[in-house]
């Protein structure tokens, strides 16, 4: 098994940008979802409720951030002694810089609505819900985890049941990883090495709107495709739909395209 797409997502729904390699710390890929765009209730905005972030490019530099939408691109520095407070569904998350301004205003502008942008230094930290962990780990703006793992076995699955296939970028991963077996095989996985870095499996990803979207544009050219498909093919006992898995970082390291994947542990499939 190799390592095939390795993605970085500087802001929170924002589109994503491939890595030939990265470095791997306790909140994930290096400054993977430190930014958000929140609202003025502080609650930071997805594309569940708000698709057109998906016409959002954003872009690490050594300074920060680079913004870009329809042509236009702003440079935002990291921002300090801006200290606010915001929410990932119902968690709070203290001391979050506000990038000021000038960042408001342009993203206000391009998604039609006031909202603002706040970054995530190191001293703001935020734990993964200790259900799922024995130890504490930790996360930016993710929804609940540093890292999404998929697979393109299971892609290749889902997309031999569909109409009209689907890519990978639908479903937002970190890291994708091909070879030879089976689909689904992720559910089995407990602990995988890549490159230096040791991830531990801990939840199934459950899917929700935003994989009917094009990741591009936001748009949905299948309201109900792949989650109908997914339904029927890949559901936890739960009742929910799953692609992929969440990982937390159990070793730091560093990973690059065509790493070797190797599963340290596994165990029955975690939908069960």
């Amino acid at each position: 098994m190799k390592l095939a797409r390795l993605t970085k997502y500087p802001v929170k729904s924002m589109t994503g940008y491939d890595l030939a390699m990265a470095t791997v710390g306790p909140f994930g890929i290096d400054q993977d979802r430190r930014w958000a765009v929140i609202y003025s209730s502080g609650i930071a905005a997805t594309r569940r409720e708000l698709p057109a972030l998906a016409n959002l490019h954003a872009v690490c530099t050594d300074l920060g951030i680079s913004l870009s939408f329809d042509g236009e691109r702003i440079d935002v520095p990291w921002p300090s002694d801006a200290p606010t407070n915001a929410f990932v569904f119902s968690t709070e998350i203290k001391n979050v810089q506000d990038a000021g301004n000038y960042a408001s205003h342009f993203l206000s502008s391009a998604l039609e609505r006031e909202v603002r942008l706040v970054y995530m230094p190191d001293d703001s930290v935020r734990a993964v819900s200790g259900a799922y962990v024995k130890t504490p780990h930790f996360t930016g703006f993710s929804d609940g985890f540093p890292i999404l793992i998929t697979t393109a076995p299971s892609l290749q699955a889902l997309n031999a049941e569909l109409a009209s296939p689907v890519e990978m970028r639908r479903f937002r991963s970190n890291v994708v990883i091909d070879g030879d077996f089976e689909p689904w095989a992720e559910d089995e996985w407990r602990l995988i090495r890549i490159g230096s870095t040791v991830l531990r499996i801990v939840k199934p990803c459950e899917r929700c709107i935003m994989v009917t979207q094009d990741p591009s544009t936001g748009i949905q050219p299948d309201a109900y495709e792949p989650l109908a498909t997914l339904r029927r093919l890949h559901r936890a006992s739960n009742g929910k739909i799953i692609f992929g898995q969440n990982a937390v970082v159990e070793v730091e390291g560093a990973m690059k395209l065509g790493d070797e994947v190797e599963v340290l542990e596994s165990g029955t499939s975690n939908l069960i």
